[in-house]
């Protein structure tokens, strides 16, 4: 059994394992504007990341868009996501392509889109003035409720995909069984659609966090320079500066901070959902 699993774990430390422990020691190196990199071992990048009160805030922002998202996700998906479980239609399979299709765009060519949508002179303000709820063009874009929007169109699907395949195993034989004993439909959702659905929510949830702390040219396009995320951030450090080091550590704190939040919160929600 274990040569099936042989190829795969030799890809997995190609790809990932070996490049995550070159990065490792790099963020132990030191910094210096002339050579811009000197060999040693030293905790100085991340005791400067974690002091700095620059880098707290983009940390605390990022957390608070992820957070943010993650819950307008979960709402927005749960509705389509049991609309989509207990579709019975020939048409079906149809909805659920229709449901993925957006994932084929790229993230570019979607924040183009909400651009030219929420611009000053996009369809939003065109219709708001249209209409006559506004004389003159109101902020959208480079905002951080643009940036929540723009990530929550990206990683919705996800949520949705998730959660229908999972309540597409639970039977309608218990709704029906809550619903005849007098149970009001809200009811019949609080105390046994969701908690079956615990599972779903949990795993979408972790993977929409996952992604949005992890997000890159949504806030770039559609925040502006003045809305700082860790990805871009840890990718400025690397490009523009070329302080690699300390690149290196910002992208290691992300990922500690992405994990804990992961594990700290899938327990939470869990227990919470269950109760």
């Amino acid at each position: 059994m274990a040569i099936f699993i042989l190829p795969a774990g030799l890809l997995v430390c190609t790809l990932l394992i070996a490049p995550m422990l070159m990065m490792a020691r790099i963020s132990l190196n030191h910094y210096d504007a002339m050579s811009l990199m000197v060999e040693a071992l030293t905790a100085e990048n991340y005791l400067r990341a974690v002091a700095d009160p620059y880098y707290q805030r983009v940390l605390a922002t990022t957390l608070g868009v992820a957070v943010g998202c993650t819950l307008v996700t979960v709402l927005l998906a749960f509705p389509a996501a049991y609309w989509l479980a207990r579709m019975e239609s020939k048409w079906k399979s149809a909805v659920t392509i229709l449901t993925m299709f957006p994932l084929l765009v790229g993230n570019v060519v979607r924040s183009a889109g909400w651009i030219a949508l929420l611009g000053n002179e996009g369809l939003v303000n065109a219709a708001l003035q249209g209409v006559g709820l506004s004389d003159h063009s109101i902020q959208l874009l480079y905002t951080p409720g643009a940036v929540i929007v723009g990530i929550v169109g990206v990683v919705l699907p996800y949520m949705v995909l998730t959660l229908s395949a999972v309540i597409e195993g639970i039977p309608r034989q218990a709704e029906e069984a809550a619903a005849n004993l007098g149970a009001r439909p809200l009811t019949v959702f609080r105390r046994v659609i969701l908690p079956l659905a615990t599972p779903g929510v949990v795993a979408g949830s972790v993977l929409v966090f996952i992604l949005c702390m992890n997000a890159y040219a949504t806030p770039v396009l559609l925040g502006g320079p003045q809305f700082q995320m860790m990805a871009p951030a840890v990718y400025d450090q690397f490009s523009r500066v070329s302080n690699w080091p300390f690149g290196a550590s910002l992208a290691f704190i992300l990922l500690a901070v992405t994990i804990l939040m992961t594990v700290v919160g899938s327990s939470i929600l869990g227990r919470k959902l269950r109760a």
